[in-house]
């Protein structure tokens, strides 16, 4: 469908639900949300899924909102160019990642997601189509960035692009203690011929930060390593192997550059071991992956975690917060919940008001600092009163310790609890000025409603418990993923990434 048309048709369905003055959800044809489904109206914005211009002169790209990375950076390396914040699954859309909180480890350099937007274009509560930027509608530009839609519908996005190269000169250094490695991330962000930083940290005495440098060269003795094929190692199992024996020296690579991008993919950096955890009858080994590798992408597993309704019993959390307190923090989740590795990201400072991650450091000092974002992805109680609290207590702990969340994830925040964080007044007089009013609110699509998970529980009927039975539940959402576009999407395309002056996502 023409995008002029797909407007039309988006803005009128908006407009029939403003003059209800009835909030309405988007449905965008597949999510990486972990939070439970919540049944509502909703306004179908599938078709919105194309890369509509490359202009190689001013290095942008036009796209509609439910382009994925992989399409997006297919669709620019055939320009030699890339955005320069990628998220790390390839399923992740650009809409997603301008509504959302999208960081990667070009954030430190480049900052979020929304940070490499130029202008939007979006049908607002009332169905009036506008385009916002900096200099347009600047506050809406601003305000909409991490709200998650709730200002309003994107319908497509103009993005910064960079120059690509072959290659990423991988760089991995050994630390022995949580203190040396935040240390050694924060010595390598100041580094300016680095590109990318991120880090894993596996125990207290195994921390790895992980730096890259865009190059076209590449040593002849050298082989590129890969990640995307079945027989290709998981990153981060690839990464421990290469750093477990030593503990001063760092070990070099070269990773062809999409691989790069998407080095996570395969596993879900380590969340697709519970997979395996979950049917405990097949061995977690390098024959098992390669047998399974259909099924341990991120696009199935989000889809077989949303068919199995498992949404409840793993902690997955990305939470940010000053590097005066993360060794406070990880030292508090390694006591209370044991989950290992963590992964280490660095963000850009941001100015509030804003949804995304900032903080004033606790004490005096009222100065925006950057931030280390921790990704705490693991298993947590099966019974659901306890794993509230568990997250409650999380919740608290972050707040203690001057974080924020990213807010895709579980939010139990009670509602005043979750507005003394982030400035109300601010956001409601977006909504008031831009006819929002009508819509779910942030906190509205964010939170967990308990009681109502556990009426669900209550009230199933004998057919419904038995899908939520092991192993039904696990088998019903890999039937439901098989099923899936996603699936499709993967099944689709050959993963044989190359240097930008390739197409790196043959059709098979």
């Amino acid at each position: 469908m023409p995008h002029d048309a797909a407007i039309s048709r988006i803005a009128t369905a908006v407009k029939v639900f403003y003059s209800r003055k009835e909030p309405y959800r988007i449905f965008h044809g597949s999510t990486n949300s972990t939070r439970p489904k919540q049944q509502q109206s909703f306004v179908d914005i599938s078709a919105l899924s194309n890369v509509v211009k490359i202009d190689p002169t001013a290095k942008t790209a036009t796209v509609e909102p439910n382009v994925p990375m992989d399409k997006l950076v297919e669709a620019t390396l055939q320009h030699g160019l890339i955005p320069p914040v990628v998220m790390e699954f390839p399923g992740i859309t650009v809409g997603g990642g301008y509504a959302g909180s999208a960081g990667e480890s070009s954030s430190f350099k480049y900052g979020y997601f929304d940070q490499t937007v130029n202008s939007v274009e979006m049908v607002l509560a009332n169905g009036d189509v506008v385009t916002a930027s900096k200099t347009e509608r600047p506050d809406l530009f601003k305000g909409a960035a991490g709200a998650l839609g709730t200002l309003g519908i994107t319908t497509l996005i103009e993005l910064q692009l960079i120059q690509a190269k072959k290659f990423v000169k991988i760089e991995y250094h050994r630390r022995s203690t949580v203190c040396d490695s935040i240390e050694k991330l924060q010595q390598e962000i100041k580094d300016p011929s680095n590109d990318y930083v991120d880090g894993i940290i596996y125990s207290k005495d195994h921390g790895v930060i992980i730096t890259g440098q865009l190059t076209d060269e590449m040593p002849e003795e050298v082989n590129p390593q890969t990640f995307s094929k079945p027989w290709d190692p998981w990153f981060y199992l690839h990464v421990k192997d290469k750093t477990i024996s030593d503990t001063s020296s760092h070990v070099t690579e070269y990773i062809p550059l999409a691989e790069y991008l998407f080095r996570y993919d395969r596993g879900g950096f380590w969340v697709g071991i519970e997979a395996f955890r979950y049917f405990p009858f097949v061995p977690f080994n390098k024959f098992t992956r390669w047998f399974l590798d259909d099924f341990i992408h991120t696009r199935m597993l989000y889809r077989a975690m949303h068919g199995s309704r498992k949404e409840f019993g793993n902690i997955v959390q990305d939470l940010s917060l000053p590097y005066s307190t993360a060794e406070q923090f990880i030292d508090y989740t390694a006591e209370e919940l044991d989950i290992w590795p963590l992964w280490l990201c660095p963000l850009r400072e941001m100015t509030p008001p804003t949804f995304h991650p900032y903080t004033t450091l606790p004490g005096p000092s009222e100065d925006v600092k950057p931030m280390l974002n921790i990704g705490l992805w693991g298993r947590a109680s099966e019974d659901l009163d306890t794993f509230v609290s568990q997250n409650r207590r999380l919740e608290s702990k972050l707040t203690e310790l001057g974080g924020r969340k990213v807010l895709y994830s579980h939010t139990y925040y009670t509602e005043p609890e979750f507005w003394s964080l982030y400035d109300k007044s601010w956001y409601d007089k977006l909504r008031e000025k831009y006819s929002a009013s009508s819509l779910l609110t942030v906190y509205d699509k964010v939170k967990v409603d308990v009681k109502k998970a556990k009426e669900t529980r209550v009230n199933l009927g004998w057919s419904e418990r038995w899908r939520g039975m092991w192993p039904f539940a696990g088998l019903l959402g890999i039937l439901g993923a098989i099923r899936s576009k996603d699936y499709l999407l993967h099944r689709n395309a050959a993963w044989r990434y190359g240097g930008p002056e390739k197409k790196t996502l043959k059709e098979s």
